[in-house]
């Protein structure tokens, strides 16, 4: 791990636009894990490095999310005692990409992101630990029943002057690791505990993530910006030239790690398969993608996301922009259903968020309208009494309940308030009812594998993603088809070098994150991809970048 110099320990963690240098060897567009993990690789290396982050804070969607990242193999398994091989880890990957990625970016992906998991550790302050949490297809050959996704351990980021200011917070996840969250099986943290790490600036989850790696781009000595997008991208002879608020900057390299484009309408409605609600940071427009198009790169997998399902009915909003939060740990526990507008269940409530989001593109051939769009997680009076939902408190009283959540007395007359079909719903709960109360869920299976248990409640016997749905009032909450952020974009190599429409390399042009195309090819192996994908490309970049 680095540690800061006299010099740099002396030199403001943010420079202000009209301060910037006119010429650094490599300008790093976004401010994610991606980001980040380039330039500290390239600074290390010797390179003069500028990040510009078009927000008023750093972090991107990496410190608004849970920041883990899935890496099999890695040194931290063997050392935490998870085992795990190469061998394994790709016997999983070929499985979960049925096929999509070739045995060379298989291998690829399992020896650098142990690469890159190494140098994280050894070479910056990141500090993460191997998360008890099983891959997402247990039955899978090469899968394990935990370590692959490492968590973060909470950061103090007092040492860097301006570090907590800096970096923005999480658009909704409390202030503990995803670990604690895992353990609380749907409970409420204590807020004690949130309390006092408030008190201390301290962060979690993606925040201590990008806050361990923005102190570390400090301690290396990258210029940082934020408020300062990347206008503009022109080639002149060998030399890259970025335009920014405060004017121009002349490079050998650029990395364009800007994120996805989810929050451009004009975007997501041209490239995405279903309308989707993004809960990522607002600032990702597709300014990388634009960027990239405007010299002549080539595109690709522009329909992946990284999909979840998402609540907003909470109101809550983020950037001044209306946002939500995901919705899978409320979906997962027992005494809920998830239904369509007819009142039928479409899917295994307790699936990973990222395949249970794939099920709203599917299409009702007798409307051709989205079968699923609307949905609703419906709940009874004990789970409301048991559990969180969005945020809210449990609560006993129904008099209580968040004004978002339709309330009734009956299924029947529910169904009546959100315009669903009462019948419907009434025969789906029955039918769901009787098999939840022996723990078998006899249409989907929920509960019946190692990855569905992991998120529900231990306390519930014999199955802990079922409780049949019989104490009224009931209550019911839309469910939306979200994103974490969209997974295609530019087209790179292994080494994140940019391609043009003829399959070649744009000299000194690089991608990595969300702006780039996914390394898993629309597939997501385990909790933490999004991260293992953007962290093990920047981690090549950076090394392109200094050889």
């Amino acid at each position: 791990m680095s540690s800061p110099s006299a010099e740099t320990s002396q030199k403001p963690l943010l420079t202000s636009v009209d301060a910037l240098p006119e010429n650094v060897d490599v300008v790093v567009v976004g401010s994610g894990c991606a980001g980040l993990t380039s330039a500290v690789v390239a600074a290390q290396g010797g390179r003069s490095v500028l990040v510009l982050e078009k927000a008023a804070q750093l972090g991107g969607t990496t410190a608004a999310g849970g920041g883990v990242m899935w890496a099999p193999a890695n040194p931290l398994m063997e050392r935490h005692g998870h085992p795990d091989s190469p061998k394994a880890g790709k016997e999983y990957l070929r499985a979960a990409t049925a096929g999509a990625m070739s045995e060379e970016e298989i291998d690829w992906y399992i020896e650098t992101s142990a690469e890159a998991v190494r140098f994280l550790d050894e070479k910056t302050r990141v500090d993460y630990l191997p998360l008890n949490r099983p891959d997402y297809h247990r039955e899978w050959p090469g899968s394990t029943p935990s370590g692959r996704g490492l968590d973060h351990r909470p950061v103090d980021p007092s040492d860097v002057p301006g570090l907590r200011e800096a970096v923005r917070s999480s658009t909704y996840f409390p202030l503990i690791t995803m670990d604690e969250r895992d353990q609380l099986h749907g409970a409420a943290p204590d807020p004690q505990l949130l309390e006092s790490r408030a008190q201390a600036g301290v962060r979690t989850m993606g925040a201590a993530l990008l806050s361990a790696l923005a102190a570390s781009a400090w301690d290396a000595g990258v210029t940082l910006a934020t408020e300062a997008p990347a206008t503009g991208l022109d080639r002149d002879g060998d030399t890259w030239v970025v335009q920014h608020p405060g004017g121009t900057v002349r490079a050998e390299g650029v990395v364009v790690s800007s994120g996805g484009f989810e929050w451009s309408e004009q975007l997501r409605g041209t490239l995405l398969k279903f309308p989707i609600t993004p809960i990522s940071a607002p600032s990702n427009e597709g300014d990388g993608l634009k960027l990239g198009l405007g010299v002549g790169a080539a595109v690709a997998q522009t329909t992946a996301i990284w999909g979840v399902p998402v609540l907003t009915a909470h109101g809550a909003t983020y950037d001044g922009k209306p946002s939500g939060r995901m919705g899978n740990v409320e979906a997962t526990l027992p005494g809920s259903v998830v239904v369509n507008r007819a009142g039928r269940r479409f899917v295994n409530e307790a699936l990973n968020y990222h395949d249970f989001s794939r099920v709203f593109a599917n299409i009702d051939p007798a409307t051709s309208t989205f079968a699923n769009i609307p949905a609703y997680l419906v709940v009874d009076a004990g789970y409301a009494e048991r559990y969180p939902i969005a945020g809210h408190a449990p609560f006993t009283d129904p008099a209580d309940a968040p004004s978002w959540l339709v309330q009734a007395e009956t299924l029947a007359e529910l169904a009546e308030k959100i315009g669903m079909d009462a019948p419907g719903l009434e025969d789906t709960v029955a039918r769901f009812n009787d098999g939840a109360r022996d723990g078998v869920d006899s249409e989907f299976g929920r509960g019946s594998t190692e990855q569905d248990r992991h998120l529900g409640d231990p306390a519930i016997e014999p199955n802990p993603c079922l409780a049949p749905l019989e104490k009224g009032p009931f209550y019911a909450v839309q469910l939306h088809p979200g994103v974490l952020g969209t997974a295609g974009g530019l087209d790179t190599d292994l080494n994140g070098r940019v391609l043009d429409w003829n399959g070649e390399p744009i000299p000194g042009l690089y991608a990595a994150g969300n702006c780039s195309a996914t390394v898993f090819k629309d597939a997501y192996p385990g909790g933490g991809a999004t991260i293992g994908s953007a962290i093990t490309r920047a981690y090549a970049v950076g090394q392109s970048l200094i050889q």
